[in-house]
């Protein structure tokens, strides 16, 4: 952590809501701990002991022989625009800012899970793909196919988060196809001309070896960033019956055929719409190359997720994306997003949770011409200056804790106290709640014959990490 320390009276010279040092973020196994942070962000991700104590009635009692899904990841997307400012950041500060977010230090937040723009995304300072051509022309063959546009900032700094995490899990996304193969020949909206569909499906295995090529696996894709979506800037309209086309004849072959393993993924949407992933599911062709189902949060409610999990219990499910508005209200946005993403999406099986971008500048630039203009980073960053916002905190609470390999555990829910319990690759027993009442409330977490509690503060978000059974 030489790199960090180095730095560090930058980092913490930034704005006033400077993140505080949490040294001890893994403790030792026989200890028990809290973290919180509070909805006036006075304590941010701050540590305590706990101590056993007899339980009341109301207790959040876990269940450890309750097993459910095993956990991918927590993070976020690094999108083209979060890579330029983290680029241009001095070396050592770079280092330092991507050491504490990628490293599994006890000083770090070991985001765990990426989500990358396979071309442009609207966070990307221009729109572009890896096969762009002159209006009129063409080139099915993609003999013209490059990733030059991302050499500049986004492999470099994936290059760099690899070296401290190679362990960390990539998913690639596309905004829109090269407009030549779309109908509207225009990178908003449009529809993927049939014609094209094979030579799409390529694009797809040129990515993902070329990625591999340059060191950077690719875990999984999705088919495409919402689909039901056609006016961002870049965008494209595809209807589920086109997507399960896609997959089932196009995509799902390219990808035995060149014998990749990375994972398909299909709707990438909001949850208002169970009905399409279902859809696409519900092709027998299609079905057997998909690996799960990507869903947002802008519409519907997450409850609506389980859905395509009870439908298809042996697919999985991810949650992608989810947008916080600048400039943001700390304890509204920290509220909604830990009970319906931070709980309530692992609640309803999925695998991972990310929030949007991972950085912007202060005027949350750069976007496209029709892209975002209101997307706040989980870092702002401001030429020099790094500060912190409430999704850094938000994935911080689980990312620290929750690592890949941990398994969803039953717990029992409490009024006014949702929570999510998991049994960590330690043995540890890590429980994520949030206080979603204006008033502070004694929370009691009761395992097996120990119990341990606290007073959590009205709006707060905590997360308690318990010691292994003996």
């Amino acid at each position: 952590m030489k790199y960090y320390l180095s730095v560090l009276p930058i980092l913490l010279s930034v704005y006033a809501c400077a993140p505080k040092e949490f040294t001890d973020a893994t403790p030792p196994a026989a200890l028990a701990r809290v973290y919180v942070t509070t909805a006036d962000s006075t304590k941010l991700l701050e540590p305590s002991a706990l101590a056993e104590i007899t339980p009341g009635d109301s207790s959040i009692l876990l269940e450890p022989d309750t097993i459910y899904q095993e956990m991918e990841g927590f993070g976020f997307t690094l999108t083209g625009g979060s890579a330029m400012l983290l680029y241009r950041l001095p070396d050592e500060q770079r280092r330092a800012v991507l050491e504490e977010l990628f490293s599994t230090a006890p000083d770090a937040i070991g985001i765990s899970y990426l989500r990358l723009s396979i071309g442009a995304s609207d966070l990307d300072d221009r729109v572009f793909s890896y096969a762009d051509l002159p209006a009129g022309q063409v080139d099915p063959e993609l003999s013209g196919f490059s990733l030059d546009n991302d050499r500049t900032h986004l492999i470099p700094v994936l290059r760099e988060i690899l070296d401290i995490n190679p362990d960390i899990k990539l998913m690639g996304s596309p905004w829109s196809p090269p407009v030549w193969m779309k109908d509207n020949k225009h990178s908003v909206g449009g529809s993927l001309l049939p014609e094209y569909y094979a030579a799409y499906a390529q694009y797809f295995v040129k990515y993902v070896q070329g990625m591999q090529e340059l060191g950077i696996p690719m875990d999984a894709i999705t088919v495409q960033n919402e689909p039901l979506h056609p006016g961002n800037n870049p965008s494209l309209l595809m209807e589920a019956a086109q997507q399960a086309t896609f997959v089932g004849r196009h995509l799902g072959p390219a990808f035995a055929e060149a014998g990749l393993s990375t994972k398909i993924v299909i709707y990438d949407h909001n949850a208002d719409r169970p009905d399409y992933p279902l859809s696409v599911l519900g092709d027998s062709v299609a079905r057997r190359y998909v690996h799960g189902t990507a869903f947002h949060l802008y519409g519907g409610s997450v409850d609506n997720i389980s859905q395509v999990h009870e439908a298809y219990p042996n697919k999985h499910l991810y949650f992608t994306e989810q947008w916080i508005g600048a400039p943001g209200n700390f304890a509204e946005d920290m509220r909604w997003h830990a009970r319906e993403l931070l709980i309530g999406a692992p609640r309803n099986w999925c695998e991972t949770v990310l929030e949007w971008n991972l950085a912007a500048d202060a005027e949350q630039n750069p976007h496209t011409d029709g892209g975002c203009t209101r997307c706040l980073g989980a870092l702002t960053i401001d030429g020099h200056r790094v500060h912190r916002n409430t999704a850094y905190y938000l994935i911080a609470h689980a990312a620290k804790f929750v690592r890949p390999g941990s398994v969803r555990i039953g717990s029992r829910t409490v009024r006014g106290l949702p929570n999510v319990a998991y049994r960590a690759p330690t043995g540890q027993f890590v429980v994520i709640v949030l206080n979603d009442t204006d008033t502070s409330r004694r929370v009691e977490i009761k395992l097996d014959d120990r119990a341990y509690g606290n007073e959590l503060p009205g709006g707060a978000l905590a997360t308690y990490v318990l010691p292994a059974a003996e």
